[in-house]
């Protein structure tokens, strides 16, 4: 008689290969199967295509270092002690190196690795241990979904640093370089006050629950030497912090020549072109249109009640005499959300610019 076994990949497994490729990420398989096993495994799943390599835990031993790295994504009968030989290979070569195991004997390929992940279920408790994440499912699918998130909260993190930032580095700009233009105060402290608590506090927060961008699994791995502020997020930074400021100069000078309300003018050009940058910081890439209203409703709220605080800050007096502040007419009005407009237009204008040099 004959006896089969099967013991079959998980059904979210091939999906999950396929959403690595597509992320950047490569997939390789680390197993102690004989060769011919792994080969129909990793074949099934789409890890292994024409062109790539199977090697043994024999060729492990003997070096890997006249081995193609970049082809290899199948490593067969190999022992758990070669796990490690594989991640300095790996990580010599420049890649950052996430590494699964469940057994005692994969805890220092686990503690080696860039990002070591232990399974929650049937991991021992060293693997779990000398691990950097616990998968409770013992699902590598969930490794999919781990590095979305990732992607989302970093991405939030920059995008609430370009807001914060270039609010913060255009109040600086407003006000020393008011005098320049016979705007001797351009805000009085308890506005200056003001404007931080509307711009810097629930929108802030909101940003940092942005939900992950559509492309959010279909870009390429950053470079791990890039700064927070890398890849060109420090001149955003400048260059929208000027911009804001400089428009709020224009006002100001014009509201003063023209003998209106120039310091309440000021104030609140600069809390709407601040909290527009908001709405327009929502994608790094998509339109505001396209973004919509409804996928983040902490912010619509809160720019719903900064706008509310905004006007009562303006209009009711016990407020507007704490503050320094004037009524306005409905045309200093109009002027003030007319030229707040024009930063989110640039924001918006510069991510249509960017679109149109990736289509090339």
């Amino acid at each position: 008689g004959l006896v089969g076994l099967h013991d079959p990949p998980r059904q979210a497994a091939a999906a999950a290969v396929s959403s690595c490729r597509t992320a950047g990420i490569i997939p390789v398989m680390i197993t102690g199967d004989h060769p011919a096993t792994a080969t129909a495994i990793a074949s099934s799943l789409g890890l292994l295509r024409a062109g790539d390599v199977v090697v043994t835990g024999q060729e492990v031993e003997a070096g890997l270092e006249g081995l193609e790295l970049e082809k290899i994504r199948v490593y067969a009968r190999t022992a758990p002690a070669q796990k490690l030989a594989i991640v300095d290979a790996l990580k010599t070569a420049g890649h950052v190196v996430a590494m699964t195991g469940d057994g005692v004997n994969d805890a220092p390929a686990l503690k080696r690795a860039d990002v070591g992940v232990a399974m929650g279920r049937t991991g021992t408790e060293v693997a779990r241990q000398a691990a950097d994440v616990v998968l409770a499912d013992d699902d590598f699918a969930t490794l999919v979904t781990a590095v979305a998130e990732g992607r989302r909260v970093y991405d939030n993190v920059r995008r609430f640093l370009v807001y914060a930032l270039s609010g913060g580095a255009a109040e600086v700009l407003l006000m020393l370089s008011g005098p320049l233009i016979s705007l001797p105060l351009p805000l009085l402290p308890g506005q200056i006050l003001w404007v931080n608590m509307l711009t810097h506090g629930l929108p802030g927060i909101a940003l940092g629950a942005e939900r992950a961008e559509d492309d959010v699994l279909r870009r390429a791995p950053r470079d791990p030497r890039e700064g927070l502020l890398g890849a060109g997020l420090l001149g955003q930074i400048l260059l929208l912090g000027t911009l804001v400021a400089g428009v709020t100069l224009g006002v100001g000078g014009w509201a003063r020549g023209a003998g209106h309300p120039w310091q309440s003018m000021v104030f609140v050009t600069l809390t709407l072109q601040q909290l527009g940058v908001a709405l327009a910081l929502r994608s790094q890439q998509r339109s505001m249109m396209r973004v919509g209203l409804r996928g983040n409703p902490l912010l619509l709220f809160s720019l719903a009640g900064n706008l509310g605080l905004l006007w009562l800050a303006i209009s009711w007096a016990p407020l507007a005499g704490l503050l320094g502040t004037h009524p306005l007419t409905a045309w200093e009005l109009v002027v003030c959300v007319a030229t707040a407009t024009l930063a989110p237009v640039a924001v918006e204008a510069s991510k249509a610019w960017a679109r149109r040099a990736r289509r090339g």
